[in-house]
Order: structure tokens, then sequence, then C-alpha cells
């Protein structure tokens, strides 16, 4: 596996959507396999709003396996004997890339004089980093949810620089209901003690509130099949190994409470709380179609890709009618386009998970 701390920095700042420059950029990636003399053979993969670099490689902080390291790897779907997989962390991330926690040419921290970012300056910064890579075009662009947007970013602001896009629990924009409960974190973050405006960097974090968000979306991702079957109304088992009972307080009685506690807390030795608030507010800035007059067919007049789209039928974040609206508009922009929906009980986390059919989805459409 390649050197966790390897990242490159752009030679010229970055404009930025809002009319702001970014200057010095630095992008954090990975890389797993090897490489073809052109390119070729590259696949790229586009996170989600919580993930980061390491889809196939250990955590450096948690030291849990990547987020993906079931899809990607030797004889994996997405097979890295013969594709080359570069994974980046989005600029406004915070594993490397540049990002609030970053800090300034004076040498202070971004904080929350870091600019907003949209998800296109996102892919603009990874377009960036492949010509200063020396690629050109790739065999793929793959993302999930926010890396799916992405993806199809990617596509429409590039559209002769990937032969494939592989779209999967997303959309092409960001829905009232999603905004909304983005807005219910954001909120809770900077409703902590600990926010301080942002310039928490010298002191105690705002964990509590991130911790609350992380709840909140987490709940987002999962379905009510899998969250009943999951933990029903089960009662937490006490440490001595004792049957759970109700402690008629408010400790984690249920199984389900201790298990959003436990996602919250591990969240925040992850991840920063400024960069979940500019991470967020790109998605919901997202909306393809608004960005080309209306038609969101289009944003893929120029493209020359064969698109997949896969949605999930207990997905309720990014419902399948949002993927057949974007298949509808990839017809008529005329582009080449496959749409499956996968029967899973994971919700919005299926395609990350083992859904029947889903790897063989991803590696006949890579092949």
């Amino acid at each position: 596996m390649q050197d966790p701390a390897t990242a490159l920095t752009l030679p010229d700042p970055l404009p930025l959507d809002s009319g702001a420059v970014l200057s010095p950029v630095t992008i954090a990636y990975q890389e797993y396999g090897k490489r073809a003399a052109d390119g070729s053979n590259v696949v790229v993969i586009f996170h989600a709003l919580t993930g980061d670099q390491y889809a196939a490689s250990p955590h450096p902080g948690t030291g849990r396996p990547g987020w993906w390291d079931r899809m990607v790897g030797p004889g994996k779907p997405i097979d890295t004997d013969r594709l080359c997989v570069i994974c980046a962390n989005v600029i406004g991330g915070c594993l490397g890339s540049t990002g609030p926690a970053s800090e300034r040419p004076d040498g202070t921290r971004y904080a929350q004089s870091f600019p907003v970012v949209t998800i296109h300056d996102m892919v603009r910064a990874f377009a960036r980093m492949l010509d200063e890579l020396g690629i050109d075009r790739v065999h793929a662009v793959v993302g999930g949810s926010m890396g799916g947007m992405q993806a199809l970013a990617f596509a429409s602001d590039f559209p002769d620089r990937a032969e494939r896009v592989l779209v999967l629990a997303s959309a092409a924009r960001q829905s009232a209901q999603n905004i909304a409960f983005h807005e219910v974190g954001r909120q809770a973050i900077m409703a902590d003690a600990n926010w301080n405006g942002g310039d928490y960097y010298g002191g105690a974090h705002p964990d509590a509130g991130l911790a609350v968000a992380r709840m909140a979306a987490h709940i987002t991702y999962l379905s009510e099949k899998g969250l009943t079957e999951k933990f029903g109304r089960r009662l937490q088992a006490k440490g001595d190994g004792k049957p759970g009972e109700k402690s008629f307080g408010f400790d984690a009685d249920f199984q389900v409470e201790s298990y959003l506690r436990y996602q919250g807390s591990g969240f925040t030795r992850r991840f920063d709380a400024n960069s979940y608030l500019y991470i967020t507010r790109a998605m919901d800035y997202f909306d393809l179609a608004e960005e080309h007059g209306g038609p969101l067919a289009d944003a893929f007049a120029g493209a020359s890709a064969r698109f997949c789209i896969v949605s999930f039928d207990t997905d309720w974040l990014y419902p399948t009618a949002e993927s057949q609206h974007l298949v509808r508009a990839l017809n008529a922009a005329g582009a080449p386009v496959s749409f499956v929906e996968l029967s899973s009980p994971f919700g919005h986390d299926g395609f990350l998970l083992e859904t029947p059919g889903l790897d063989e989805v991803v590696r006949g459409f890579l092949t």
C-alpha cells in the first residue's frame, strides 16, 4: 500500500465558484494498483460526505479497514490486478487536503475564513491533480452518494476525460429534505459550547455537537426495515452481562440508542466539525439542472462517456425516483446509459455493504 502521507500541491491558485481564489491547494490521495503509462486503466473513486482517500487501506487514525475495502483490491469488483484506483480527499476535507483545519500562508488556521466550496470546485481541483499526474483521460469515475455527485459533475465539466461514469445511490440535485437534515446537523455543531465561531483548534472541539450531527445523519443512511431487524425494541445489555432493563431515566436503554451514541462518539475522533459544515454546504448547493439553465439534459450535452446509474429500493435519502430522473435526462442528451435498482435491506448504505447483485454490476460495467 501507499505512503499514507501522499499528497500533491497544485502549482497554481484554484478559482472557486464563489469568486474566491484558494492558494495553495494540497490534495491528499491514495493509489492502488499499477498505473498504465497513459493512465488508461485509472479508475477514480470519489468519496462520500464522511469518507476519505483511504478507500482500500487502513485509516491512519482509527486503524480500521478502508471504507470500500470489500469492493477495491486484487480480484475484487474494482480489480487492482488490472486497474489503478485513485481516491483523493476532497478540498474542504480534513485528512490531508486543504480545508478549514489547514494552515493559511501566515501560519494560522483557516477555520471559518476558509471559502465555501462547491462540488464543482472539488472536481476541478481533482482534474488539476490529474493534470499534474499526467493523466488526460481515465477508464472510469465512480462514486456513491456525494461521490456520485462528484462523478456527475466531472462528466459534465470534463466531458472527454472519462470513458465510464458509475453513480450509486446519488442524485443530480440535493433535495429540500436532505438540505433540512444537513441544517439540523450544522445547527447542532454551532450550538455546542465549544464552537467558538469555528475557531476551536487551540482548545476543546465541539465534539458533542458533531456527535449529534453524525447521529442524526446516520439515521438517514439506514432503512426502517434494517433498523427493525438489527435492533427492534431490544434493550441494551448491561456491562456485567445481565439482560437489559429500563432505567427509568435517560441512559441508552435501547440497543438502537447505544448504537447511535457509539457512531457519534467514534466520528468525532476522525472528522473535523468545520469540514462537516463546509462539505454539507457543498452538497446543498449541488443542482446540475439549475447550473445549466433548467434542463438537466443540457448538463450532459457534450458527454462522451457511458453511464451506469444504480439505486437501492430502501434508500429514502436518494430514492430511486431521483435516479430515474437522471436516467431520463441522460437519454434525452443521447448518452448511453444503463440503470438498475437493487433490492437491499441497508437503505442508503446499500452501496457500501454486501447488497446482492452490486458486485456483479460494478465488475461488469468496469470490464
